[in-house]
């Protein structure tokens, strides 16, 4: 798909308009993670939300499934839940002549808008159980695979992991979700404003703004934005530099990061990138929107070492500093 014109350019963007308008009706404050949260969504591309219980996470996810009216699936993670709890499972029937025969009872995977809650409070074999729906919008089991519904979007929610009965999502699911995005404590007065609207005799919803066949139209849209060779090679760059052992990697990179990022890491801040440059109504990417796309795609890429993790470390402050120091050299 070719973007035709700027009529299109201006119709996407008045419908992002208008779901983020939605999205302010319900949810207070928190701009920032909203806007991520788009980003991810017409990237194609899941999102993983950390914070501390009770700051809107689930009624955000929720409030964005009925802006873009799609099906809505959600999971509870417990340590009890298993990997079938969340695929489906092979039900045996018998018929009246004592034959038998299988049939495949679909999961809660098998939506369009997959909320996991609080997905670290369930074992690593359970979390696993995402890493093919993620990556390849498929479910296997047994010798069968079953497609998900298009458009496909995994947004969990994590608590902060010094919680107790949490346990760390392995680095090859975390490379999974295209942005990690912090939802933060609100001001006095977004505080006040939260519990005039929760405590209210009627609660306002969101209401539908686009469908799925919409997104996957911005999406497709997204993917026609141009990026030069040299804002390329700058995102290259940025990426490359979260490398202990590349040569102009800052001091922090080389003492508290034990593994840098990935291709996802690259390929997420391009793909973001493309969405942000659509949003502001522009054809192309610039330099500006890698810096700013950065942060939430590589946060959750940077594997810190030990004297990292003991000195706690933020990923935000080294590829802060990452940053700071590619604009510098320009």
């Amino acid at each position: 798909m070719m973007i035709q014109s700027r009529a299109e350019i201006d119709k996407w963007q008045q419908t992002i308009a208008a779901i983020r308008e939605q999205i302010g009706k319900v949810i207070v404050g928190q701009r920032e993670a909203v806007e991520q949260l788009l980003w991810c969504i017409f990237a194609g591309g899941h999102a993983l939300f950390e914070g501390i219980p009770g700051l809107g996470k689930t009624v955000l996810v929720r409030t964005v499934a009925d802006a873009l009216d799609l099906s809505f699936s959600r999971i509870q993670f417990t340590p009890d839940l298993m990997p079938s709890d969340i695929t489906g499972t092979n039900l045996i029937h018998f018929g009246q002549r004592g034959e038998t025969a299988y049939e495949f009872q679909k999961g809660p995977i098998f939506g369009n808008l997959v909320l996991a809650d609080e997905i670290n409070r369930a074992t690593p074999k359970t979390q696993s159980a995402l890493l093919e729906a993620m990556q390849e919008k498929t479910v296997t089991v047994g010798s069968a695979t079953h497609r998900l519904p298009e458009p496909f979007f995994v947004l969990a929610t994590q608590n902060p992991l010094e919680n107790e009965g949490t346990y760390p999502l392995p680095e090859a699911q975390l490379d999974r979700f295209l942005l990690k995005i912090f939802v933060s404590y609100p001001s006095r007065e977004e505080l006040k404003e939260i519990v005039r609207r929760t405590t209210a005799p009627k609660q306002e919803r969101a209401e539908k703004r686009a469908s799925g066949e919409l997104v996957r139209e911005i999406q497709e849209g997204a993917k026609e934005i141009l990026i030069s060779d040299d804002v390329l090679d700058y995102a290259a760059r940025l990426v490359m530099m979260t490398h202990p052992e590349e040569a102009d990697a800052p001091e922090s990179v080389k003492k508290y990061v034990r593994f840098g990022s990935g291709p996802r890491g690259l390929q997420a801040i391009v793909s973001v990138s493309r969405v942000k440059a659509l949003m502001d109504g522009r054809l192309h990417v610039s330099i500006q929107d890698i810096g700013q796309t950065a942060l939430p795609a590589l946060r959750h890429r940077l594997l810190l070492s030990f004297e990292g993790q003991a000195l706690g470390v933020s990923p935000d402050r080294i590829i802060g500093e990452i940053v700071r120091k590619m604009e510098g050299s320009r």
